[in-house]
């Protein structure tokens, strides 16, 4: 008996899984498509993470789906409210139905005699094994492994009395209450774990190897809430989104353009919220320039609020071991806790693990040069969404999903039954995502790379990228088109 077979297979219902699956129903009505998901819910990343705080670093402006105005009056939105967004948006767009939960794509192998992907499926919840087959596959698992984060192996840990848990796996019966807590890290994960602890731990303290930069941003966007009140959902939320698309955009070139003038704009911006006196070169000047690595944001200053309460404190040092009581630090200071959290960052990984195969022959990614930042040469009929190092995920995920509907109706209007890109032709290659994090360091050799310019080069800009991917030909030099023989 032959597989099931999809037009399109949408792998991943987290954000920018659901959002592509949104994109077929709008673009593309009548798409035969599936929505494979490995755990037992929609909503990716916003479900994954629980632990206390959980929030989004983008405005939800951007965050949101252009096609789903974000009416919630805070723009830096919760993960419980995100989640619901999401799941909200899968019910009324008819998505839900295609969502097929504990599905997990584990291997696709392409047939250029079939011109389609036969693709090998478990059932989380059974272990069972099945296939399907699909003329279009299409990645949406994110970058960074579900199933656990980034944990270095710090010596000692197994003679610390206390608790030590990392955020992707938060224990809910955890209780911080009146307990001494250490948070080690200085990511987005942190920042938000040390206002959100400071609250009911006795004391909470952010131990950080070295600065990241923080801005505090309100919750609220102003214009907003006040465009809103004159202005149609729909249009309000269309102006503000392009006003905090152009905002962070001019940030991150300006940035780029004056990296010393830029520094000292955040870093001011750091010691106007702190108390007198504070040691904002040690804790709060970091030693690259901006948006070499993405920029933290405290929400109406959270983080600068419990430092100068006293509820919480940061201290710049690295971890030698664990000992019975905390951890001792190199500069020889011992550091009390009754709980370590250890929000070191995340583990990455492409297309979510899947295998891939091209007439049985494997697909090796780091030997590949991504198209357009979303497809890899040599691989037919696939492709990945990957969002913005320098801007909200969204922005580039949605781009990416309307993409890949031009492309499907470019396929359909000429009878192609294929399209693969080709690599660019000369030989420099640069690596895929240009920041200096540990977690995108210590997965650089895992990741395909990018050209030296369009349209393999990945762009990080959305003005630029609407241009390419939305107003652009789907047809130049970097693909091939071709019919089924």
């Amino acid at each position: 008996m032959a597989p099931e077979h999809l037009d399109v297979l949408v792998v991943g219902a987290g954000l920018s899984g659901i959002g592509a699956a949104c994109r077929l129903e709008i673009e593309r009505p009548g798409t035969n498509y599936a929505v494979l998901e490995s755990r037992d819910t929609v909503g990716g990343t916003w479900d994954l993470f629980r632990y206390p705080g959980i929030r989004s670093d983008s405005d939800m402006h951007t965050l949101g789906y252009p096609f789903r105005p974000w009416l919630d009056g805070k723009a830096l939105a919760d993960g419980p409210a995100i989640l619901q967004y999401v799941r909200d948006t899968a019910d009324d767009l008819g998505v839900t139905p295609h969502v097929r939960l504990q599905h997990r794509v584990v291997a696709a192998d392409w047939s250029s005699t079939d011109a389609r992907w036969t693709v090998e499926v478990l059932r989380t919840d059974t272990g069972e094994r099945s296939t399907l087959s699909c003329g279009f596959l299409f990645s949406c698992t994110g970058y960074y492994r579900y199933d656990h984060g980034h944990d270095p192996d710090i010596a000692g840990r197994e003679d610390f009395a206390g608790d030590v848990v990392h955020p992707q796996h938060w224990p809910e019966d955890l209780d911080v209450a009146g307990r001494r807590v250490v948070v080690i890290g200085s990511g987005a994960t942190a920042i938000t774990l040390v206002p959100a602890l400071a609250g009911t731990a006795r004391h909470v303290v952010m131990l950080q190897r070295s600065p990241t930069y923080v801005v505090s941003l309100p919750s609220r966007d102003a214009v907003a809430d006040l465009v809103r009140r004159v202005l149609p959902p729909t249009m309000a939320y269309k102006i503000v989104r392009g006003k905090n698309i152009a905002t962070s955009g001019l940030s991150y070139r300006l940035s780029r353009r004056w990296p010393g003038a830029m520094k000292k704009v955040f870093v001011n911006g750091v010691r106007r919220q702190l108390p007198e006196g504070y040691d904002v070169a040690t804790h709060f000047t970091p030693r690259y320039d901006p948006w070499t690595q993405r920029l933290c944001v405290a929400p109406d200053g959270d983080l600068f609020r419990a430092i100068s309460a006293g509820a919480a404190s940061v201290v710049t040092d690295r971890v030698v071991r664990f000992t019975a009581t905390g951890l001792l630090l190199e500069s020889g200071q011992e550091l009390d806790a009754d709980v370590v959290v250890t929000a070191t960052g995340l583990d990455l990984l492409l297309i979510g693990g899947i295998v891939l195969a091209v007439d049985g022959t494997p697909v090796d990614p780091p030997s590949a040069v991504a198209y357009k930042g979303m497809m890899l040469t040599g691989v037919p009929n696939f492709a990945f969404a990957v969002g913005y190092t320098n801007a909200s995920w969204t922005l580039k995920c949605d781009l990416v999903s309307r993409y890949v509907c031009r492309l499907l109706d470019h396929l359909d209007t000429h009878g192609y039954a294929v399209v693969t890109p080709v690599p660019p032709p000369d030989d420099a290659r640069l690596p895929l995502l240009d920041l200096s994090a540990g977690y995108v360091q210590r997965a650089a050799a895992m990741l395909p790379k990018q050209g030296t310019a369009p349209p393999w080069r990945l762009l990080q800009s959305y003005r630029r990228d609407v241009r390419l991917l939305i107003k652009a030909p789907v047809t130049d030099p970097g693909v091939t088109f071709t019919r089924i023989r």
